[in-house]
């Protein structure tokens, strides 16, 4: 796990290279405190520049930027390969020696042997990577599959520049820091910037599964020519296997994927939430290991936010060696002012505060921890899969003038109302209480005017539907991906369809960055099993019902889990990662973000419609309704800004 950049001269290229690169990587410190490398090619133009986190083989012979073999390829490379085993030995086999025993001699050693396209097809890891071809004068740029490690691409002053970060980019002076309209707008209603878009206009995401080749045509200008090698398979709706060998195979594919992923020569854990998904990989590290396995949780002071208890009893059954933090409201707070700094683009998911508090916790004890991340993609578990078809099935029948008008009056009534409502019935009932019901009324309204089961699910997971922009620009769908046909024709794949799209967007460009800027900040290395692409490719075309039936979400999953943990100890109701923003804002957060929500500083800095961000920000105070996620995306816009005019 490192921090990469580097940079290929363009047609007016007027400054040192090394230099520009060796200012990019100095901004990546953080990703890689254990060493760092710069190598150049003056007469080529290009410079490659590398900090290193020691992972696998920490000695000398691990240095980057490195030399392929017959020198002809230079290599720069963030991420793990977890397979660099067996490709060595295949590699052996083809004539090639190796001076080390590191993942990057393996990588560059197998595109020299087979081309880029076929080495890309032949790792199993998380990464990106640069590497310049001195015979061809080309570079190539390439992303894992499923977009776990980050990489940037963008022109400055005619020069190319790539990095894992987006600070880097600032170290060029011709580097234009102007905020791309449909990105701010798109980013609003997101909570994220989707890729191939960056907040800056010059600036590219490479979308995962994908490689770029830079080269300089015929006029010694740069072409850029995207191409994707892998794409998430979609299946018929139907399976050729029943359902317990769909599960037995699920099973050793995860197994498989956690042991390959303890391959470390440093210490290594796991965060552990007490939910199904980290449960499992815990169970599955504990079952791959001759020691206890470290684990790490989060206690909180707020109950409704709280699942320490949960993580320890899951702990004490798997047998783990367990370390929780209590952290009071005070000390996550401390973390807020960091977050414009840490996540250097505009990123509004507010699970970014607990997660950047437990990757600093693991870091005191280990190198790398393993996390459950991806298990609702994969697996099937977001409450909306199985939320929408309900409404669809239902509302999405009515007239759309009745929908809008029961929208409306929905919406018309305070969320606190629904909320003591639901704790009346309850107590008269002695049932339990919804929490935050009448966030979810909320939700429901604002889906109620979609035209399709697609529209439903966009306004579902929707920050704002309607963004309070200063200039509307019609911003276009955060689609780079193709939506397969299959899927968007049938209402009754509505599930396979939520799922494709949040795979391919919501998961690289929320959770996975989420993950990413929280552990690398710490200097530590997140590894995400679930993703490993043979799981993914077996998972993705099973039938929607191995995934959710009438017991809920995750069956798979979960049938794995509860042979190795009982079941008392995980049947709760799905809270989630996450903190009481909505409380904050109104207390201890409120004099903060009161400063960044002032009128006459919205209006002058042109971005935002200011009254509309106001009206927002006065409901919410008032508890008519709960607009903590709009606010917090006005305020992470807000702590951004202020950190990237800072650098």
């Amino acid at each position: 796990m490192c921090g990469i950049a580097g940079m290929l001269v363009g047609l007016n290229g007027r400054v040192e290279p090394s230099e520009v690169v060796a200012g990019m990587t100095a901004r990546l410190v953080h990703r890689g405190p254990d060493d760092s490398g710069l190598w150049q090619d003056p007469q080529a133009g290009v410079a490659l520049g590398h900090r290193r986190l020691s992972i696998i083989d920490t000695s000398s012979g691990g240095h980057q930027p490195m030399r392929s073999p017959s020198g002809q390829l230079v290599v720069c490379f963030n991420g793990e390969i977890y397979n660099f085993q067996e490709i060595r030995s295949d590699l052996q086999k083809a004539g090639f020696s190796f001076r080390t025993h590191s993942d990057t001699e393996v990588l560059v050693a197998a595109v020299e042997c087979w081309g880029i396209e076929a080495a890309l097809n032949r790792l199993v890891g998380m990464f990106a990577f640069a590497i310049w071809d001195s015979g061809r004068r080309t570079l190539v740029l390439a992303r894992d599959r499923a977009g776990e490690k980050p990489l940037y691409w963008g022109l400055a002053g005619g020069d190319l520049l790539f990095a894992s970060e987006l600070q880097s980019f600032h170290a060029h002076p011709a580097f234009s820091r102007e905020v791309d309209p449909d990105s701010f707008e798109l980013f609003l209603r997101h909570a994220y910037v989707p890729a191939p878009r960056t907040i800056y206009r010059a600036v590219h995401k490479l979308p995962p599964g994908t490689y770029a080749t830079v080269r300089r045509t015929g006029s010694n200008e740069l072409s850029v020519e995207l191409k994707a090698y892998w794409s998430l398979p979609v299946g018929t709706g139907r399976s050729t296997i029943g359902y317990e060998e769909a599960r037995r195979q699920a099973e050793f594919l995860l197994s498989r994927a956690v042991k390959g992923q303890l391959v470390s020569d440093v210490p290594l854990g796991a965060f552990l939430s007490g939910g199904i998904d980290s449960t499992a990989i815990v169970a599955l590290m504990q079952e791959n290991s001759s020691s206890k396995v470290r684990t790490f949780s989060l206690g909180s002071s707020e109950s409704a936010y709280d699942e320490s208890r949960f993580a320890a009893a899951v702990a004490a059954h798997i047998g783990t060696d367990h370390t929780e933090l209590r952290v009071t409201p005070a000390e996550a707070l401390e973390v807020v002012p960091q977050l414009g700094s840490i996540y250097d683009e505009p990123f509004a998911d507010s699970s970014q505060i607990p997660t950047l508090l437990v990757a600093r916790l693991a870091r005191k004890s280990v190198t790398v921890a393993l996390s459950g991340d991806a298990g609702d993609e994969v697996f099937g578990g977001y409450n909306r899969y199985i939320f929408a078809p309900r409404l669809w099935s239902s509302a999405g029948r009515w007239p759309v003038g009745l929908r809008r008008a029961a929208s409306a009056g929905m919406s018309a009534v305070p969320h606190s109302w629904w909320d003591t409502a639901s704790g009346v019935f309850a107590r008269a009932t002695g049932r339990q209480s919804v929490r935050l019901l009448g966030e979810k009324v909320g939700k429901i309204a604002r889906a109620l005017p979609a035209g399709t089961p697609l529209e439903l699910y966009e306004r579902l997971a929707a920050c704002w539907t309607d963004p309070p922009v200063a200039r509307s620009s019609a911003a276009p769908q955060a689609r780079w991906y193709n939506l397969p046909a299959e899927l968007t024709g049938s209402d009754q794949r509505f599930v396979e369809l939520m799922m494709h799209v949040d795979f391919l967007t919501y998961l690289p460009d929320d959770i996975l960055v989420k993950v990413d800027r929280a552990c690398m900040s710490a200097s530590l290395e997140g590894r995400v099993p679930i993703l490993d692409h043979r799981l993914v490719e077996f998972m993705a075309p099973l039938p929607q019902q191995y995934k959710l039936d009438s017991t809920g979400s995750k069956r798979i999953l979960r049938d794995i889990v509860y042979s190795r943990v009982p079941r008392e100890l995980l049947d709760r109701p799905k809270t989630g990662f996450g903190v009481p923003i909505d409380s904050w804002l109104r207390g201890p957060l409120r004099e903060w973000a009161e400063a960044l929500l002032d009128e006459r500083v919205l209006r002058e800095q042109g971005h935002f419609d200011a009254a509309k961000v106001r009206a927002a920000w006065s409901q919410h105070l008032s508890g008519h309704r709960l607009r903590h996620h709009e606010i917090w995306s006005v305020l992470m816009f807000q702590a951004w800004r202020a950190a990237s005019l800072a650098r």
